[in-house]
């Protein structure tokens, strides 16, 4: 018998049978990637509110606005399309809305972190510069999800590379907080981003670049136009704002908590290059001298600084300079080092957090909250608890306020780099519906924080709700 393996008929079948496998093959793969996110914890849970298309009444509320250090009982809080309509007299939202009893408990904005490594938060150092980038990827995407549920509906990445994370949350593959990123730490040679080891010194301009600058954990720089390009880089990738190290840190193995870091011309080019692109540059750095350099250079906000004096602080004030303030303490949160030297200067810093949160209050500096969790596994729970600590320096209503409305304001000032446009961190007619319902009594004490998973009983972003037991 002849062969019809070329017949246009075989040929047909062949087609037929390809595509149902690959249509089969389909199917399976998208099953095993859903298992995949659902078995990491990743996989979007939204409660339903409501028919869809329908206004959304929250009534029955104390409201915290994230403005006023006042609780007021006399509105509601109508939501569409994600945004926040209006605000109702209490008991006169429009009757097509569905109702959502919240039983007299406080209603307030989503908290924002202003100081949160995405995908750094919840590895080793050693995972994070030498593992498989797709991996410390997942981890990211599993933390994200348990920072939402944490509260905090917003963040602001202040280093790694987290705009594929971003991506997948504002996409709703994962679930996760809003993301302003500013991609890889810019870090001089020796700097507080610079990751290498000794023996990869001396690096000849040919050499190749070193794994964390390759997976846009850090992008070293020197001089005025290495600088120009690493921020550039950033901005292309979609950066909000950028993170450039201006000072050495307590966990560094080579450069000193006392070093200055960059030069003026240095830190003004990447104040420059982010301009041009109509958002700011923030630092880290500790010391009166690195803070009043980074202030010359026109960064305008200031990451840590627990080491100012009174007259950078009055600098500070004077040139409206942003603050974002960590509650570094010596206390169970605190990272535990081995090596004396570090030991020290973590007692440095947290005897000057004490002082830096009073100055920054008596001298009218804008400050905002940050935790800095970073390469610490585990730790990333203590979130909620840290904001909860700043009521040893302020009223709770100033500390809820300084990770709310005053934080949306830090925010605002990426201008046409906001990837979300619509204010955060209020609850106002414009503002997008990112909104807590707790247990608690904010006026008083903010130690429900510390307790997400039973103090948090409504979690809701951009209209969407993700946590429900009212």
């Amino acid at each position: 018998m002849a062969c019809r393996c070329g017949a246009p008929q075989t040929l047909a079948a062949y087609r037929r049978i390809e595509a149902d496998l690959s249509r089969r093959e389909l199917i399976g793969g998208a099953a095993a990637v859903v298992g995949l996110f659902a078995g990491f914890g990743l996989a979007p849970s939204r409660a339903q509110t409501g028919e869809p298309g329908r206004p959304l009444l929250l009534t029955n509320l104390r409201l915290f606005d994230g403005q006023e250090l006042s609780i007021r009982d006399d509105v509601d809080i109508l939501i569409e399309n994600g945004v926040i309509s209006a605000l109702p007299p209490k008991g006169q939202g429009p009757a097509e809305a569905t109702r959502l009893d919240c039983g007299g408990r406080v209603a307030m904005p989503g908290l924002i972190d202003c100081h949160w490594h995405s995908t750094l938060v919840s590895v080793s150092q050693v995972t994070a510069l030498t593992g498989d980038i797709a991996y410390v990827h997942l981890l990211a995407a599993r933390e994200a999800g348990a920072t939402l549920l944490r509260g905090f509906t917003t963040v602001r990445d202040v280093g790694g590379p987290a705009f594929a994370l971003k991506r997948a949350i504002d996409e709703g593959v994962v679930a996760g907080p809003r993301i302003f990123p500013s991609g890889a730490l810019v870090s001089q040679t020796s700097g507080h981003g610079d990751f290498r080891m000794l023996n990869d010194l001396p690096r000849a301009d040919r050499d190749p670049l070193s794994y964390p600058d390759r997976v846009g954990v850090t992008a070293i720089a020197d001089g005025v136009d290495e600088v120009l390009r690493r921020v550039r880089e950033q901005l292309m990738r979609g950066a909000s704002q950028i993170k450039m190290m201006a000072g050495g840190g307590v966990s560094s193995a080579y450069d000193p908590l006392d070093s200055t870091q960059f030069t003026e011309a240095e830190l003004r080019a990447g104040v420059d290059a982010a301009s041009d692109w109509g958002t700011y540059v923030c630092v880290h750095v500790y010391t009166p001298k690195g803070i009043q350099r980074a202030i010359r250079a026109g960064v305008r906000c200031i990451e840590h600084g627990q080491l100012a004096d009174e007259e950078t602080i009055a600098m500070m004030a004077d040139e409206g300079i942003w603050w974002s303030l960590q509650p570094f303490l010596t206390d169970e949160d605190a990272n535990v080092y081995a090596d004396p030297r570090m030991r020290a200067d973590q007692q440095r810093v947290s005897e000057g957090t004490v002082g830096a949160y009073a100055m920054a209050r008596e001298l009218g500096v804008r400050s905002v909250f940050g935790t800095d969790v970073l390469m610490s596994p585990g730790n990333a729970a203590s979130q909620g608890r840290q904001l909860a600590k700043l009521t040893r320096f302020m009223s709770p209503l100033e500390a809820l306020r300084a990770a709310t409305g005053r934080a949306g304001e830090l925010l605002a000032m990426s201008g046409e780099r906001n990837p979300y446009r619509a204010p955060v961190g209020v609850v106002a007619p414009g503002a997008l519906a990112d909104l807590l319902v707790v247990d608690g009594e904010p006026e008083t004490d903010l130690s429900f924080l510390g307790t997400p998973d039973t103090s948090l009983r409504l979690i809701m972003k951009g209209g969407e709700v993700f946590r429900s037991s009212l």
